[in-house]
């Protein structure tokens, strides 16, 4: 028979997102959330003491006076060994898993699971979904580790640089990336399997790869501050400080950056993601009935025709460039990827 805390534990054993807070270090997010956890499910009412028979001796008074013999009754008692005060709480521990992690600096969704669940949460971290991000970028100033909490090394002018210019950086970057992406997919470029893919939006890289922008625009732009919205693939938080130092680059300046906030990963959102003040026992589970009703919505939805992922821009571009390659490039085609650190340039042939 399942007590009441084991069902709240089978209730808790899914996917679900919080939002983690700048400056915090991701370990301690999930001990908190993994303590919060353990004090729903112990908060369930304990079972009914389990019963067990103890033989009484009669009190004297009931036993004839003259006579030595000792008179036992059977009685029906609590067994005090599985009492919550003598054996403690019934869960002590609970395993909840991270997903794709956020470091220090960093902020936003952080998918998490629990139990049984972590399974899933290793395959979604494994596969290659696409995640966005937010990045606050300033412009004149380069550190070593290109966010604004390194060692100054440079400081440069940026009175040149306009939004038109800053989009144009923007667009050849974005061109270079998806056309990693058409390599690393091992795809062949003159199939119609490319082209409905394309046009699906559901080019992923085939294996491992490096990390690879399959989206990047301009939100807001007053300098010296710029925030870029980004959707990559096997992206890191450095990778990211890093884009905006490339950006201040090829700008002939230079830029660190400020702030990184992802907005999604995967399936999970903003939207989705739990606060501090939500990361109780009923907002949890709460969170993993909405996920799995949506990804049931979903799964309905991607097996009906004509459905498609990813925007219509994107998929456009897409098309675009498969048909570059299938016109100028008819066997397999190589790409130049341009690293360059510090005004230093190197081009490596894939």
């Amino acid at each position: 028979m399942t007590t009441p805390s084991v069902r709240v534990f089978h209730k808790l054993e899914g996917l679900f997102s919080i939002y983690k807070p700048p400056g915090v270090h991701w370990k301690l997010v999930r001990d908190t959330v993994e303590t919060n956890l353990l004090k729903g499910i112990n908060a369930a009412s304990p079972p009914a003491p389990r019963q067990r028979v103890q033989f009484l001796a009669e009190p004297t008074s009931v036993v004839a006076e003259g006579s030595n013999e000792l008179t036992l009754s059977a009685a029906s008692v609590p067994a005090l060994a599985h009492h919550p005060l003598v054996s403690g709480p019934e869960f002590q521990h609970i395993g909840v898993g991270v997903g794709h992690r956020l470091d220090v600096f960093s902020s936003g969704v952080l998918v998490l699971g629990v139990g049984q669940a972590n399974k899933a949460l290793t395959d979604l971290y494994r596969s290659h979904v696409t995640r966005d991000y937010t990045l606050e970028g300033e412009l004149g100033m380069a550190t070593d580790n290109f966010s604004h909490t390194g060692r100054l090394i440079e400081r440069t002018t940026y009175d040149h640089i306009t939004r038109d210019k800053l989009e144009r950086v923007l667009a050849m970057m974005q061109g270079s990336n998806q056309k990693a992406l058409l390599t690393y997919s091992k795809v062949d470029m003159s199939t119609q399997e490319a082209y409905e893919l394309a046009v699906k939006g559901e080019l992923r890289p085939d294996g491992k790869s490096p990390p690879i922008m399959t989206g990047l625009r301009l939100l807001h732009f007053q300098p010296p501050r710029f925030t870029l919205e980004v959707q990559c693939l096997n992206e890191t938080q450095r990778y990211l400080c890093r884009i905006l130092h490339e950006v201040g680059l090829e700008l002939r300046s230079t830029a660190v950056c400020k702030g990184v906030r992802r907005t999604r990963d995967g399936p999970f959102t903003l939207q989705h993601a739990l606060t501090h003040q939500h990361w109780t026992s009923p907002d949890v589970i709460q969170a993993i009935r909405q996920y799995r009703s949506s990804r049931k919505a979903s799964k309905a939805k991607h097996t009906q025709p004509g459905k498609d992922t990813g925007t219509a821009s994107q998929r456009q571009e897409m098309v675009r460039l498969i048909h570059l390659f299938r016109v100028s490039v008819p066997t397999r085609p190589y790409l130049y990827v341009t690293a360059r650190v510090f005004g230093r340039q190197t081009d490596h042939l894939c």
